[in-house]
Parts: C-alpha cells; structure tokens; sequence
C-alpha cells in the first residue's frame, strides 16, 4: 500500500480507490462506509462534546461519506441537519444509496437557503476531490456561510474549493479547522494557498485489498524534522575545517551590506568550515565588526574576485549583488568558475535577464523571481507551485527552491519536496539570504544538491518556527541563528 510519508495526486487517489472498489467488488460502498466511520470518529475524538452536527453535502460520493457520518452521529445521539444546495444535480449510485441510508434511519435533507442551522461542528462534504476550478455561484453563499459562522469546520479530503493537485484557490474556500484525508494525503494540501484553508491534516488510510496500489506512484515527498538525523551524521572525530567546506558568499552591493552578512552568518551556524565574503569595499569593516569569523575581501572587479572563486567549494551569489555594472561582472566570473552555485535574488534576475543552462546548480527564487526567469505572471506560478518548480528545474538543469509557503524544491528527473514547516513570520526581508547561506554550507559539507537544497529549505523553516514560539510579528532573519545551530546537529536516531 502506499506509504504514508508520501504524497499524490488526484488522478492516483482516484486510481487507488476504483482498482480497491474493483477488487472488492462492491462498487465501492465498503470503503465509503469506512470513510463515513473514519470521519465520525475524527469528529468525535477533534470535538467530544458536539451535539449539533451540520453536514454540508454534495451531489458525488464526498457527500456521500458525509451521509454516512451523519448517520452515525444520529445513531450516537446527536443532532444532525444535513444541507445540501438547491441545484438539480444528478448523484452517483453509491452517493444515492447512502442519502437512502440516512432517509431510512429517519433523517432528513434540507436545501441550503441562506443561512446554516446553529451547531457545534459543521462537516464540509460539499466536493472533496473533484473540484479544480472556482465553485459556482450558488456554492460561493454556502461556502461563505460556514466560514463565517464562527463554529469548528471538518473537510472531509479536500476543503470544498481548494485544488487537491495544486492547492489553488481560485475562488471561495472553505477554511477547516481539520481535514481528514482518505486513502492517501494530497500533494495539493502541502502548499500555496491550499495552506490558509486546510487547518490540522489528518489521514485515514483506511483498509484497502492487497493491489490496490498497483501501478500508482507518488507525485510528491513531504519533507519533514525525521529527515534531517540521515542528512546529517555526526563528524569524525579527527576532522579539519577543510572537510567541512569553503563557502564564498558574493554579493553585498552599495547600501546592500546586510544580506551577504547574512548569508554568510548563516553558513557559519549552519557548519561550513570556512566562509569567505567578496563584497563592496565599504561593507568590510562593519561585516568584520559583525563575524570576526569571516574571511572578508573588498572586491572592486572580477579580477579581486578570481583568487576567492579557485580556493572555494561552494560558491553562492545573489543577497544584495544589485544589478549595475559591478554586480554584471562579477555575475559573469562566477558563472564561469565551474563551482557549485547556490544563486539568489539579484543573481536570479540577472540570470532572467541572459538565461543559460546550469550545471550543479541550487536556485532560490520567491514567486516573483520564478515568474521572471519563466516569462510568467506571480499569480500562474502560486497556481500550480509544483509545475512552476519542475519547469524552472527542466529548464535550467539545476535544482530548485521556490520559496513561500509550502516551500517547493524540484530537480530534473526527482519526485519534488515539499518542506513541512514554517510560518507567516517569516514573511520579511533577509530571510532569503539566510537560506542561502544554510544551503550553501550543506553544500559545502558534502550533500548533493537535491538534498542540500531540501534540508537547508526545511532547516530554515525549522529554525523559524522555533524562533517564533514569542510571536511571529516582529520576527528577524538573525533570530533563526540560534536555533538553527541546535537544529543542525540532530539527534541521532536510535530505531
């Protein structure tokens, strides 16, 4: 069966789940009454004390699993009112023959007509799956009725608007408190603006025929803490700085300072053995004053930079380059050495602007640098993240980090990664710069691209969300570095 540390899309949940019906002969109502069960059960154990349950139905089988908890619940005792919208919409069989159920056991289905009964939960069984576009006007009222009544919402797989393959949302959502994911979790759920909508995720897997899987892959891995302990083993004990790797942070243009300093900071906490800083000569003094660590040279032209480049192992460049005749120059040295890069901000738009093939490369856009290096809009990369990070990936042949939230990384020919941590927060200026130096030092300690890329997205992300437990408003790039220097060296695991 599939595993549960992985993700897939819809045409795979719906692969799963006809070739389980198949086999179980049954035109699937076994494994919707599971669901049914496994959503009441979810209910019971998220909110004991509900009494009022309002059931939100569609007209395909998401409403159908949503009969089958409201049953459940009136037996149990409760208070159920099932809704449905007052659109003429034919139902599939097993649809039908579980609203039959709910009627046989004396409960009743009312038409949405503006206004939702009160209760203490309401079940979202409106579409589940099989919506990839903005829902219909008659839909939208409903949808905004319960979010906006203020009451603990449960979705049943997908909240009812949000694109399970991509996490769109291209019009009204539903926001859940929890959804309960059936069979397999949904690449879609993981990032974007699925992640304003999907509140606590849960799976049931429920009990699917042996087969069933057959020929399904995953579309997605998430990439979580339990990851880090195999990237990131013990040093030897009779190791040397050069083991642990050269990092040459290249930016730091006029008034621009402060983000090679963090990027460079940030590879030091993060492990590189050595850090060397090619900035603008005005910013040596104050980033020495900062990092007595780092090895920091003025550099005027790319003829300064050609020593730093042969001595280092990693070379990233982007935080605070700019764009002028300078940046340009030094742009070009670097792309030249035939190190391995880890490129960034302005590094990117300069990429943009003359766009070349990369060999052993890491990018690190945001939305807007993806859309620029793409020839798109921000809006058509935030509507499908995924496609947006495979494309610049094939395209460049470099490994990709599409930052924000539900980070992204990508790589030609791999399943990509989504990073399972960060938080609002960590919406301010800087914090790009300290990803990058956290990747270039994974980088420069030995990882490949793909993995150095992926657990220096999720580091960082770590990092944040620790540096947040005293509120996200306010949070600052430079209070990730303590945390950040725990988080790097995991605990071993034991099993």
């Amino acid at each position: 069966m599939p595993k549960l540390a992985e993700l897939f899309d819809v045409s795979a949940a719906r692969r799963i789940d006809a070739q389980a019906s198949a086999t179980l002969g049954d035109g699937g109502s076994a494994l919707m009454a599971q669901a049914g069960h496994a959503a009441w059960q979810c209910l019971l154990e998220q909110w004991p004390q509900a009494q009022r349950i309002c059931v939100v139905v569609g007209a395909g089988n998401n409403g159908g699993d949503g009969y089958v908890l409201a049953r459940l619940a009136r037996l149990a005792g409760r208070e159920v009112q099932v809704l449905r919208l007052g659109t003429d919409m034919t139902s599939p069989p097993l649809a039908r023959a579980a609203q039959q159920a709910w009627r046989d056991a004396g409960g009743q289905v009312a038409v949405f007509a503006g206004a939702l009964p009160l209760a203490d939960v309401i079940v979202d069984a409106l579409y589940g799956l099989g919506l990839n576009r903005a829902p219909a006007d008659p839909a939208v009222a409903l949808i905004e009725s319960i979010n906006a009544a203020g009451v603990p919402v449960l979705a049943l797989d997908v909240p009812s608007g949000v694109d399970a393959n991509t996490g769109n949302v291209a019009g009204s959502a539903v926001r859940a408190s929890v959804t309960l994911q059936f069979i397999v979790c949904h690449q879609g759920l993981y990032t974007g603006a699925a992640l304003e909508h999907v509140g606590a995720r849960r799976l049931a897997p429920l009990h699917l025929p042996d087969g069933a899987d057959a020929g399904v892959r995953p579309s997605a891995v998430p990439w979580q803490k339990a990851r880090l302990a195999a990237q990131l083993p013990a040093r030897r004990a009779n190791t040397h700085k050069g083991e642990s790797g050269h990092v040459l942070c290249v930016g730091g243009n006029h008034g621009s300072g402060g983000a090679v300093m963090l990027a460079s900071e940030a590879a030091l906490r993060t492990g590189a053995g050595l850090v060397s800083v090619a900035t603008q000569p005005a910013h040596v003094t104050p980033l020495l004053a900062r990092l007595p660590e780092a090895m920091v040279h003025a550099v005027a032209d790319a003829q300064d930079l050609q020593a730093l480049v042969s001595r280092a192992r990693v070379i990233a460049i982007g935080p605070g380059l700019g764009q002028d005749d300078w940046a340009h120059e030094l742009w070009r040295q670097v792309l030249a050495s035939g190190r391995p890069l880890v490129i960034d901000a302005d590094a990117l738009n300069l990429l943009a602007q003359a766009p070349v093939a990369l060999d052993d490369a890491i990018l690190t856009p945001h939305p807007g640098e993806a859309a620029r290096l793409l020839g798109l809009s921000t809006a058509q990369i935030q509507s499908d993240r995924y496609a947006a990070a495979q494309t610049l990936a094939e395209r460049f042949q470099a490994v990709v980090v599409l930052k924000g939230a539900g980070t992204v990384v990508a790589a030609p020919d791999q399943l990509p990664r989504v990073i399972v941590a960060g938080n609002p927060g960590m919406a301010v200026g800087g914090m790009g710069d300290l990803l990058t130096g956290i990747i270039a030092a994974l980088r420069a300690q030995g990882l490949n691209a793909f993995d150095a890329a992926s657990s220096g997205a999720l580091l960082h992300a770590l990092a944040g969300d620790a540096a947040a437990g005293e509120g996200q408003r306010g949070l600052l790039p430079t209070d990730l570095l303590v945390p950040l220097r725990r988080l790097v060296n995991p605990e071993p695991r034991t099993e």
